[in-house]
């Protein structure tokens, strides 16, 4: 396994990080217990969830799998930097989802008890809020983690002036503020490349792109179909999306079938050339995709292959960041 630092800290992670949004809706248990498992067997240290993944409101479904797995014992909650986060609905009641300090407080409790830990390491606002000060948010976090209850703070789709913003705010009170910031960001989805990840450059935050396969598109989805599988990434918003790109698609299965890699770990590999990354999200269903995605780490995409795959998915405008991706 590969580690690096997160954005600007000392504080050291997997160069993928193992996504739970799967355990419990598509991943049994057990199941989610045996992968956990095996990610601590590759070295993956770096484990990201949300209060309101599982998606019975008020529940922390996953939240609460991972505490049990970590009630095992045997070193499992040492060796984990525990990500999780705090925005969604968790309840009927005005004040039980945002950023208000009464949420975000009570939020992290909820989150700890289910978590069965002391502290959560990196504490990530799940979308931003237009309705709360940044001197409440910052307050709230500060005090958290004057408590223990939370040792770093990220952020979680937000604009890169979103970032800015939040920096100056927390600068202001002599606080580290954020540290990191999870996008959606891949081959598919290539805004982030415009302000978001600059911005993150500057000021010192890591960035760990979601949906990094784009919802199995990236993931060989077409030659799957034509061995009678892949109904992930057919469907919904992603089926669609097939439909609008198939020959895209077809072309990039194409491509890595000529590099001898496998669809998922170019675009993976592709995210972790990119600069300003962190660590892609993974989220196998399984101990066997897990296993698969760990090929990843081996990719090494040369010049005439990055400027292929840009032919296939141009970045925005003219590519690279704000203002030169739309101006001289």
């Amino acid at each position: 396994m590969e580690y690096t630092n997160l954005g600007r800290t000392g504080l050291s992670v997997s160069r993928l990080c193992l996504g739970t949004m799967n355990f419990g809706p598509q991943t049994s248990e057990p199941d989610s217990f045996a992968i956990m498992d095996r990610a601590l067997e590759h070295g993956l240290n770096f484990f990201d969830t949300a209060n309101v993944y599982g998606w019975q409101t008020g529940e922390g479904v996953t939240e609460q799998i991972i505490g049990r797995w970590f009630a095992q014992g045997g070193g499992r909650r040492e060796k984990v930097v525990l990500a999780t986060k705090v925005y969604g609905k968790m309840g009927d009641w005005p004040n039980d989802q945002g950023l208000s300090a009464r949420h975000i407080v009570r939020a992290c409790e909820d989150s700890l008890r289910r978590l069965r830990t002391d502290t959560i390491d990196l504490y990530q606002m799940h979308h931003i809020s237009r309705s709360t000060p940044w001197e409440e948010i910052w307050q709230a976090m500060e005090t958290l983690v004057a408590q223990g209850k939370v040792l770093y703070v990220g952020s979680s789709n937000f604009a890169g002036w979103h970032l800015a913003v939040a920096q100056a705010a927390a600068g202001r009170r002599n606080f580290l503020g954020l540290v990191s910031e999870q996008c959606i960001y891949n081959l598919m989805t290539r805004h982030a490349e415009l302000e978001v990840i600059p911005a993150a450059q500057q000021l010192g935050l890591g960035i760990i792109p979601w949906s990094p396969l784009h919802g199995g598109l990236l993931a060989g989805v077409l030659a799957k179909m034509a061995a009678g599988g892949a109904a992930r990434g057919t469907t919904g918003r992603s089926g669609d999306a097939l439909a609008a790109h198939r020959e895209t698609i077809e072309a990039y299965e194409q491509l890595c079938a000529d590099l001898g890699h496998d669809p998922a770990d170019v675009a993976l590999g592709w995210l972790l050339s990119r600069p300003g990354v962190t660590a892609p999200i993974i989220g196998p269903r399984t101990v066997e995709q897990l296993d698969r995605t760990l090929g990843a780490l081996a990719v090494r995409l040369d010049e005439a292959t990055g400027e292929r795959l840009d032919e296939l998915f141009p970045p925005i405008g003219s590519g690279g960041p704000a203002p030169e991706a739309w101006a001289w």
